[in-house]
Formats: structure tokens, C-alpha cells, sequence
């Protein structure tokens, strides 16, 4: 065999290894270009804000005769589910709750009651299907099937607020019975149900062409049905759904961005229109809450609800004071409600026993749900404080120094002025103590005005309480003078608490707000009606002022602070002076609700003059958005409403922005036809 030459294959290899190391740096250059070439965000068009889309399901919607529990369903990305054991309900009611998965694309749903013969079955997902990536909601999206020869496909659709504030109610449940028993509703669950969305709206599908009854329950313990104690609203008629062929109008933009309509067949489904106001009965449980003893001179109860009827309370197991009237030793201090009450302890030797033993009677209820006055014997123990022990003992030290005539520290009776240092031309004086009033010498009150550089005697009543307020509360009635200057004295001779000690010396100087301070509100209602009560309301949706309207329809508030305000109005029916809620048992809608639909600026030295005609707009859109507390989810890119009476929103082509979310308004009731209701609203039945 011929050997290789050695000095030639050494020359080989030095250029196959030169070869070798110019292709390594030649590489290493190209990544180290590229890599600097790729600094920076890369290009991925725009923002993906559209839901997923449905491609295909097993079963296919509408399909018959289906046997198989699980159910498939298909969208065109990879898919995520929000809160599905809320949000995904199943009709008819089911005893176990489905289990629904989403794995890429595919959202399935495995049904654990066996399937119902000749039944159309409705899997509502409401808004639980959103993409993975950016999260676009598929909202109101449903599959139906049968498990016979014949499906149901009607449908009832409308919207369910809260009948005291009109808040969208969301989550809640709502469904159909197709018997016209009264029982039905606290015995048999819902025949068909669905949830409603964000915006307190709902569609009920699957349904018959027969009569059914409407209800909405807040289904706290998840039996389809109605407690007592859960909040339910109901429709005052029976509905018959139908469907109806209708033309769609459809807005399709090109490329260039020009705009234009196509009209197509479509099929609308009735009533779109239904509106639920929920409300809870003036059913309450009645217990006791909480007993303490947080001072030596006072006990305390707190019950679970409020009730015409007093708790009262007598001592017991207690030597020396076993024919004592409670009365004679205790003052009571109850909450306007009485679910409140402090029992301020005025006898010495009570005060000093550690441990009190009380037979209290309260309201209670019994298994039939039934109010009754329990009693039950209650232990109130007192514990000193750190700062009560030291004192004792400092008092005990000097008492063995030979100390025994040693004065109590002066104890006073501290008020102070609740209105502060500007009055309100329509308040009085009011007062508040830290422990009550026992007696009072109005001739050691002193209330001056400054007129020019001199104050001159102003007369005043006597301090007198007020009936439903504490007992630490007491007032003044006298006339103020707008704009003007104020000094208030007491003598500390003028007051003595119910333990003997006096005020300490008392001064203060006021000031009573000028009119051109104030604004003035006026609305004018419309229609007209005897009941109507307005209520002003500050940002946070809380009742600032009340005003009946007269007979023209004119509510008018007088001596309004500057500021933001908004004013929601009911119909006084049983002429209480407060709002009613309803009962079920007497058929009986809780009292109707309207708000102002804007917000209202209230200007120093100004009248503002509103005109409301509260059908004008509809129920579930009236109330101004800032003030809402269930406020819907907003789709991405979408802002939130603004007042009506501001500048009108564009989107980023420059078109007006549609922020009506009124029934079914965006909201599919068109069997896929359509993204529209057919009515924005609805007016109410009262009338």
C-alpha cells in the first residue's frame, strides 16, 4: 500500500483549517449585523381588538336529536374562559353544575345530568369566552340543540336594574315559568334562565310559543328558585315570545374608508323590551349582634335590624338591687331604628360593680319567620384600663401617706358646636356632648350679633333635644342673619352633665353664610303627578336633600352649597314620605325610580332651572354614568360616556361615538341577523 506523502497533507490541512476560521468569523459577523439590525419593536399591524369568532361546534346550534353529554366548541384563536362556573347556565336548570374547560381553541362544556327527551337545551356562555391574547370578550354568545324532533328557538329579551338606584344588575339570574302558580317561584326551579351581562341585560332562549311569567332572583344558594331573603324582581304581565321578519341595515367601509349601507333579510325576536326592577321585601332576621360594656357608665346592645318596638332591660342576680327600676338607674340612648341602644349607667354604686348582670329583652324571630320579644340574661363584665389601674393605685399610695380627704381631678362635661364655625341659614345651633345632658340655666347662655363695631344681644330658645336623635345631642333655635358675625358663651354654671359635672367654660365664634353664597335648584317635572318626591344627591349617590313636588310638578331647593350634584325622583305611592320596596305576595312593584340624567353644577349667587321629563329617556340609561357603581365593562379602545351635555367623543376615524346602552342596544336579540335591538328603551307600565 502507497503511504501518504506527510509534508503534503500538512499543507492540506493548514488551508482547510484557514478555510474553516474565515467561515466562522464571516458567520459571526452576519449575526453580530443582524442582531444589531434587529434592535428595536418589530411591526405587527395594529392592535388585535376584535373577539373570537365561532367556527364550529358538536353539535352544530340548532341541532337535533343529540345524545352525547359534551359538548365542543370552536373559534378561530386559542380562547380563555373568565369565571365559567358564574358565568356559563345552562337550560333547562340543571341540579349539578356543568363542567367547562377551554384548551387552544376549543371551549367544551360536560353536561352531569342526563339529558331530558324532546328538550331544547340552551349552554348561554354570556361573557366568559374571551381571546388569550388580548383578552376581547365574546359577549351574549349561546348554543342551542334538541334532544328530540323539534327545537324551541324563541326568545324573551330586556334588561334588569336595581329598583332603588337603577344600577345595572349584573350576574343575576333570570328566568321563565310556563305555569301560572303563585307557588311556583319559592317551590320549583326556573324552567329557562339566563344571567345577566355587565349591563344588566339578558336574553332567555330556547323558549315555546305558549304564555310565560317573568322573574329575576339574586340566587344566593343556587337553586333556581326564591328565599325570602334574596333579592327577586318579576314582571307585572305574562309574555308570549314571537318572531318577526324584519330588514337589517347593515355599515360596510372599504380599504379607503368610505362608508356604505346594505340592507339584508333578518328575523327579530319579541319582546327585546322587558324591564326587571329588582328589589329585596322588608324581610329581615332579627337577632341580637353584639353586647359590650366598653365604659364603666355604659352598656351597649347591637341588633341585626331595626324595630318599632324598644329593647328594654332589668337587673338580676345583682344583691342590693333587686326592686330597683331600671328606669331609675339608667338612661337609654336608642338609634332612630333601635337597632342601636347605650344604656348610660347613672347610679354610683352600679357604676362600680365589674360585672352586671341584665335580663334584656329584643326582638328575635322563630322558625315560621316570626318577630317576638325574647329575653335573655346577659352578663356585662368591666375591665380597667391601664390609666384607671394607675390611678388607683397612686390614689391608694397617697391615702396610706395619711392623705384621706384627697379631691377627685375635676371632671368636665365636653361639648362642642357640630356646625362648626359656619351656619347654614337653615340649620340651628347644634350641640353634642360626650355624656348627656342632665339640666341646663339658659340664662348663662349669651349669643351676640356684630352690628358695626359693637355685638348686640341675639334672644335664643332653650336647649331642647330632638326627637330620634341621641340623647347627647341638643339645639338652639334662633333667627340668623345672613352674612352676619356671631358669639356664642356659656357659663360653665350653664350646664351639668347627668353625673354632676359641669361644661368647662364655653366660646365660640360663627358665622352665618351670606345668600349670594348659596345656589338655587328648581326642577320641573313632568307628567305631573301628586306623589313625586325629588331627592338631590351628592357623587357618591347619597340623598343630600329632599323635596316634594307641588302641583304644578316644581321641586325647588332652596340654599344650595356650590358643587356637583345629581337628583333622582320617585313616585310616593302610599304616601309614607319614603321610599317603599315591594312584596311578592301582593304583587306589589316596589315604588318607581327615575334619575336626572345629567349632572348638575351648582354656582354660588345662581338659579339653575331644569326641565325633566322622565320618560324621555330610557330607565336603564338614565342614570349619569360617573355616579354608577356597577359600571358595564368597556370593549378595548371604547372610553367611558360622558355627560350628555358635553363635547360629543369621535373614534380614531373621526365618527361619533354611540355610548347608548339601553335595551339591547348592541346586544344580539336577531338570531345572528344584527347587532341592534329593535328598541333602545322602554317606557315604564306605571301609567
Amino acid at each position: 500500500m502507497q503511504r501518504q506523502n506527510p509534508i503534503k497533507t500538512s499543507k492540506d490541512s493548514a488551508s482547510a483549517l484557514r478555510v474553516y476560521r474565515n467561515a466562522v468569523w464571516i458567520l459571526l459577523c452576519m449575526f453580530i449585523v443582524g442582531g444589531c439590525a434587529s434592535i428595536g419593536r418589530p411591526g405587527g399591524g395594529p392592535r388585535d381588538e376584535k373577539p373570537p369568532v365561532f367556527v364550529r361546534s358538536n353539535p352544530m346550534p340548532g341541532e337535533l336529536n343529540v345524545k352525547r353529554q359534551r359538548i365542543d366548541v370552536f373559534f378561530d384563536e386559542n380562547v380563555q374562559l373568565d369565571d365559567a362556573f358564574n358565568k356559563v347556565i345552562v337550560s333547562p336548570s340543571q341540579t349539578s353544575a356543568p363542567v367547562v374547560r377551554s384548551l387552544g381553541h376549543r371551549v367544551s362544556v360536560e353536561l352531569r345530568d342526563t339529558l331530558v327527551p324532546n328538550v331544547t337545551y340552551t349552554i348561554d356562555f354570556g361573557d366568559a369566552i374571551k381571546d388569550l391574547n388580548e383578552g376581547n370578550v365574546l359577549d351574549g354568545f349561546a348554543l342551542d340543540f334538541a334532544t328530540g324532533d323539534v327545537i324551541d328557538s324563541l326568545r324573551i329579551s330586556g334588561v334588569l336594574v336595581e329598583s332603588r338606584t337603577l344600577e345595572p344588575a349584573q350576574g343575576m339570574l333570570v328566568g321563565v315559568y310556563s305555569t301560572m302558580e303563585d307557588s311556583a317561584l319559592t317551590t320549583l326551579p326556573l324552567e329557562r334562565v339566563a344571567r345577566t351581562n355587565s349591563r344588566g341585560q339578558f336574553t332567555i332562549r330556547g323558549l315555546k310559543d305558549t304564555e310565560y311569567r317573568v322573574f329575576a332572583i339574586n340566587d344566593i344558594n343556587r337553586d333556581n328558585k326564591w328565599d325570602k331573603t334574596e333579592g327577586v324582581a318579576f314582571f307585572d304581565h305574562t309574555v308570549v315570545p314571537s318572531v318577526e321578519s324584519i330588514e337589517v341595515n347593515d355599515t360596510l367601509r372599504t380599504v379607503e374608508g368610505q362608508d356604505s349601507i346594505v340592507t339584508r333579510p333578518g328575523v327579530a325576536y319579541l319582546p327585546a323590551d322587558v324591564l326587571l326592577t329588582w328589589f329585596n321585601e322588608d324581610v329581615t332576621t332579627h337577632y341580637l349582634m353584639e353586647n359590650s360594656r366598653p365604659a364603666r357608665n355604659r352598656v351597649n346592645i347591637i341588633l341585626s335590624a331595626p324595630y318599632d318596638t324598644l329593647a328594654t332591660a332589668r337587673i338580676v342576680n345583682t344583691p342590693g338591687f333587686e326592686d330597683v327600676e331600671w328606669r331609675d338607674v339608667a338612661l337609654t340612648d336608642a338609634s332612630p331604628g333601635n337597632d342601636t341602644i347605650t344604656w348610660w349607667l347613672t347610679d354610683k354604686n352600679l357604676i362600680n360593680t365589674d360585672s352586671l348582670s341584665l335580663a334584656v329583652t329584643y326582638p328575635a324571630m322563630d322558625s315560621l319567620q316570626n318577630v317576638y320579644m325574647k329575653t335573655d340574661t346577659m352578663r356585662f363584665f368591666y375591665r380597667p384600663t391601664s390609666a384607671e389601674i394607675k390611678a388607683a393605685k397612686e390614689l391608694e399610695k397617697l391615702r396610706e401617706q395619711g392623705a384621706d380627704t384627697i379631691a377627685p381631678p375635676q371632671t368636665f362635661m365636653e361639648l362642642r358646636l357640630v356646625t362648626g364655625n359656619t351656619l347654614d341659614v337653615y340649620n340651628p345651633l347644634w350641640f353634642e356632648s360626650t355624656t348627656p345632658w342632665a339640666t341646663v340655666d339658659s340664662t348663662k347662655i349669651r349669643l351676640t350679633m356684630a352690628v358695626d363695631s359693637l355685638w348686640e344681644d341675639v334672644p335664643i330658645g332653650v336647649p331642647h333635644p330632638v326627637e330620634g336623635m341621641s340623647v347627647l345631642r341638643r339645639q338652639i333655635d334662633f333667627k340668623p342673619k345672613p352674612g352676619q358675625k356671631y358669639h356664642l358663651e356659656i357659663d360653665s354654671a350653664a350646664i351639668f352633665d347627668v353625673y354632676g359635672n359641669p361644661i368647662d367654660k364655653f366660646k365660640q365664634d360663627f358665622n352665618v353664610k351670606a345668600l349670594d353664597a348659596y345656589s338655587k335648584v328648581i326642577f320641573n317635572v313632568s307628567p305631573v303627578d301628586s306623589t313625586i318626591v325629588v331627592e338631590l344627591l351628592d357623587a357618591s349617590d347619597n340623598v343630600v336633600r329632599t323635596q316634594t313636588a307641588d302641583a304644578t310638578g316644581k321641586a325647588v331647593f332652596e340654599y344650595v352649597n356650590p358643587g356637583t350634584y345629581y337628583a333622582r325622583m320617585y313616585y310616593d305611592d302610599d304616601r309614607n314620605g319614603k321610599w317603599s320596596t315591594g312584596i311578592v305576595s301582593e304583587k306589589l312593584q316596589p315604588e318607581e325610580v327615575a334619575y336626572y340624567p345629567k349632572k348638575i353644577d351648582a354656582r354660588a349667587n345662581w338659579d339653575v332651572d331644569l326641565s325633566w321629563n322622565i320618560y324621555e329617556i330610557p330607565i336603564d340609561i338614565q342614570k349619569p354614568y360617573a355616579i354608577l357603581k356597577n359600571k358595564p365593562k368597556l370593549k378595548k379602545g371604547e372610553k367611558a360616556p360622558t355627560d350628555p351635555d358635553e363635547e360629543e367623543e369621535l373614534d380614531e376615524w373621526g365618527h361619533p361615538i354611540n355610548r347608548n346602552s339601553g335595551v339591547n342596544s348592541g346586544f344580539n336579540n336577531m338570531g345572528g341577523f344584527g347587532a341592534g335591538g329593535l328598541k333602545a328603551g322602554m317606557n315604564s307600565l306605571r301609567r
